[in-house]
């Protein structure tokens, strides 16, 4: 079973294992954990090569959102799993316990601060991934999942990353150190009036990256050229990547870049979502 973001391109953000007849987790931005019936799902037919999600339906068909809540990603149920991994914009990271008792259709997974949301979740898959954080100075901090150690449901979560003043985290992703991986970032302006528009875009070699200790700083992953201050968009995953435009337009991304903290190249389209293989 697998989600995109709301565009028409298929860039699958998240996808889990499942059966017919069982159940799957959609998380939220609120911390809220909602149960879907796979049955209830829309089936695609087999394919040789990466499926075609026209044949999917829309999000609001099965769960009920707020307006300024998002569908972060899937998890199974599995209670054998090394839980979910989680990060907020506020800096704070928590590993849930997979405790999901099976007669409460939602769940709270964090107890969010006033004004905090998630901005990244995935389910483990060993509990020996790296989790990474991009803060919207241009900041990136990388450290070993086994530096945060599981917290009940109820649990607020602890430090993931120390932020500067005024910043706040924008990306929240978890990665096999032993993959082949990338990170992907699109400088901008706070001062745009159009959150559409952006200046330039990076891709860097993941493993430049070095890896610090639990909520400490990153270190910096794009230079600000004249008129940038910000980062747009960003994202650390597996290669291959691939990106969208909000209207679905696939997106090509520039030539990999070396250089851990080089200014970025400008693109022909706008990025809305990037993802890689899930």
């Amino acid at each position: 079973m697998c989600i995109r973001d709301s565009v028409k391109h298929d860039v699958i953000v998240s996808a889990v294992p499942a059966t017919a007849r069982g159940e799957v987790g959609a998380v939220t931005s609120a911390g809220r954990l909602l149960r879907l019936n796979v049955i209830d799902l829309p089936q695609l037919p087999e394919s040789m090569s990466t499926p075609n999600l026209a044949g999917g339906a829309p999000l609001a068909e099965f769960v009920s959102l707020e307006d300024d809540e998002t569908l972060v990603c899937l998890t199974t149920l599995d209670e054998s799993s090394p839980g979910l991994a989680i990060g907020t914009a506020q800096g704070v990271v928590k590993r849930v316990v997979p405790d999901y008792p099976s007669h409460k259709e939602e769940l709270e997974v964090i107890t969010l601060k006033e004004g905090d949301r998630i901005v990244g979740a995935v389910e483990l898959r060993t509990g020996d991934e790296d989790l990474i954080f991009i803060s919207d100075d241009a900041q990136l901090l990388r450290y070993p999942a086994a530096q945060v150690r599981a917290q009940g449901r109820a649990a607020g979560g602890m430090a993931g990353i120390k932020l500067t003043e005024g910043a706040k985290v924008i990306s929240f992703t978890a990665v096999d150190p032993a993959a082949d991986a990338v990170v992907f970032t699109v400088a901008g302006s706070r001062g745009t009036l159009d959150d559409s528009v952006q200046t330039t875009a990076k891709l860097t070699p993941f493993d430049q990256y070095p890896r610090k200790g639990r909520a400490t700083g990153g270190v910096r992953c794009q230079r600000f050229l004249k008129g940038e201050d910000c980062l747009s968009l960003a994202w650390a995953g597996p290669t291959p990547a691939l990106a969208a435009q909000k209207n679905g337009t696939p997106v090509d991304l520039p030539e990999i870049d070396p250089r851990r903290d080089g200014s970025g190249v400008s693109l022909a389209k706008t990025v809305w979502v990037v993802a890689g293989p899930v």
